[in-house]
């Protein structure tokens, strides 16, 4: 016969405490996301030399005809030459993703109002949700007329699927702590 145990019993000052440090810390790693997401927009053609490097597909894409290089290979190598012809000739494109970059930031900065008061921006976790939630169709809708392979655009589609997941905890725990106090 298995003994069984009782579940502790928490009081609501300390279920509490739980609640506004799971939140804190979700919402934390979100405001870090948010903010390592828009400063990896800033200098693209040197990560994306990187991850050619650390890749090696610039030597898989040059390898003897005989082979058939990796279709992110040659996705990567395409991506590496445009944005250095870009760099060159038009510079300027550049200040787009500048801007994307300071969209991430600023909505970072909209979070730090989760962080302080949960309960008071709530709101906050519905509009993170609802951002996630748009990045699905954003990213096939656009990455399909921009010619951006399937493969890639469910790697940005999976930024708003996996964001979505720390942000709706927050929100259920803020109900929560919202139904305590």
């Amino acid at each position: 016969m298995t003994a069984r145990f009782a579940p502790d019993v928490v009081s609501p000052q300390t279920r509490n405490h739980i609640l506004r440090r799971r939140i804190r810390l979700l919402t934390g790693l979100f405001i870090v996301g948010l903010v390592l997401s828009g400063a990896t927009a800033i200098p693209l053609p040197a990560e994306v030399d990187w991850l050619v490097k650390v890749t090696n597909a610039r030597e898989l894409v040059e390898a003897p005809a005989s082979t058939n290089p990796p279709a992110c290979a040659l996705w990567l190598t395409k991506i590496q030459t445009a944005l250095q012809q870009a760099a060159t000739m038009q510079p300027f494109l550049f200040y787009g993703t500048d801007w994307l970059a300071f969209g991430h930031f600023v909505i970072a900065i909209a979070f730090i109002g989760a962080l302080r008061d949960p309960v008071r921006n709530v709101w906050l976790f519905t509009f993170g949700m609802i951002a996630c939630a748009l990045v699905v169709p954003y990213g096939l809708i656009f990455g399909a007329i921009r010619g951006i392979p399937f493969y890639w655009r469910l790697i940005d589609c999976s930024f708003g699927i996996f964001g979505i997941i720390p942000i709706w905890l927050c929100r259920k725990w803020t109900r929560e702590l919202a139904n305590n106090s």
